[in-house]
């Protein structure tokens, strides 16, 4: 039997009712030579009944008989597939018009890379691109082992913003753990694996909720799953000694960024639990600070300054500090 060049494992979490909007953008691309895995497990996001795009060929719904979280089910999903590259989406992303092709043209122009990066759009109240996009733009050309590229381990850690090649998923045992924010040890841990990488920047796939926060994390996982899977990821960096010492100073700010981030998103961290995350972020502030570290400018400095002092009440009173300034200022313009 032919092996797709690309395989697309989406776990059927869906608490916005998107799913079928995905598979449908899936399934409408010109480039064909693709199976998609729906992995539908037992949770209560889970639809129970599929749309009937998931009855197309190229199709394979798994079923799981337990409620698991979406790391779990991106792993069954990999486990099944056939494909030389695995693409990970979530129910309520959407692959833009000719994305797939493009993906594919890239693969074969840049020599069939262990990883490929390609960029993501925001189309929650207007469309603007992904984080990353400035990163992307500049590492575009040639292919490239990630190690000379350190500061792209500076993005946001996604596992719907890149294709991995199916060997090196198997060759490294790579398995998403539990909890949320499972995309961190095994994005990290894939790039420092991977031989080669190269780049599309290209708007490949389109998010349309408001953050980019995935949907549901394993049973009784927490926000602060975050400090364990970064431990997960710096513990990659350090296996493999000197000669990934620069990833460290870009890993680490993207660490401060995500805890800081998650911190200040509403409807994450309860307010009674938001002092303990604080000490956390700090804890690992210390703990993974490399020698002769710069912190970024302006306002995002600050940030960085207050969360190495350590003092959660001085963060609160800085924060409230800047929106009433912003509030001064808005009414004498």
């Amino acid at each position: 039997m032919h092996a797709p060049l690309i395989s697309i494992v989406v776990p059927a979490h869906d608490e916005s009712g998107r799913l079928g909007d995905c598979l449908d953008s899936v399934l409408r691309q010109s480039f064909a030579d693709v199976e998609v895995l729906v992995v539908q497990d037992r949770s209560p996001q889970t639809p129970q009944t599929l749309p009937a795009s998931s009855r197309d060929p190229r199709v394979a719904v798994l079923r799981l008989g337990a409620a698991v979280g979406v790391g779990q089910a991106r792993s069954a999903g990999a486990d099944r597939a056939r494909g030389g590259h695995l693409l990970f989406l979530d129910a309520d992303h959407t692959l833009a018009d000719g994305a797939l092709q493009a993906l594919a043209d890239r693969l074969r122009e840049a020599g069939d890379p262990d990883v490929l990066l390609f960029g993501h759009a925001h189309l929650h109240a207007g469309r603007r691109p992904g984080a990353a996009a400035e990163l992307l733009e500049a590492a575009a050309s040639g292919t490239f082992a990630p190690l000379e590229r350190p500061e792209l381990f500076g993005a946001p850690a996604h596992s719907w913003d890149r294709l991995v090649r199916r060997e090196l998923w198997v060759r490294e045992g790579l398995r998403f753990p539990e909890g949320l924010y499972e995309e961190v040890p095994v994005v990290v841990r894939a790039m420092l694996a991977a031989r080669s990488a190269a780049v599309l920047p290209r708007e490949c796939v389109e998010l349309h909720r408001r953050h980019t926060l995935h949907p549901a994390g394993s049973p009784g996982s927490s926000h602060f799953d975050i400090f364990g899977q970064y431990e997960r990821a710096f513990a990659h960096v350090e296996a493999l000694g000197p000669a990934a010492e620069p990833v460290r100073v870009h890993l680490f700010d993207r660490m401060v960024r995500h805890c800081l981030f998650v911190l200040e998103l509403g409807g994450c961290v309860p307010r009674a639990s938001r002092q303990a995350f604080f000490r956390a972020a700090a804890d690992h502030h210390r703990r993974y600070l490399p020698a002769g570290h710069r912190r970024p400018e302006g306002r995002e400095g600050v940030k960085f300054s207050l969360l190495a002092g350590g003092s959660y009440s001085a963060y609160e009173i800085a924060k409230l500090s800047h929106i009433a300034g912003g509030r001064v200022a808005s009414r004498l313009r």
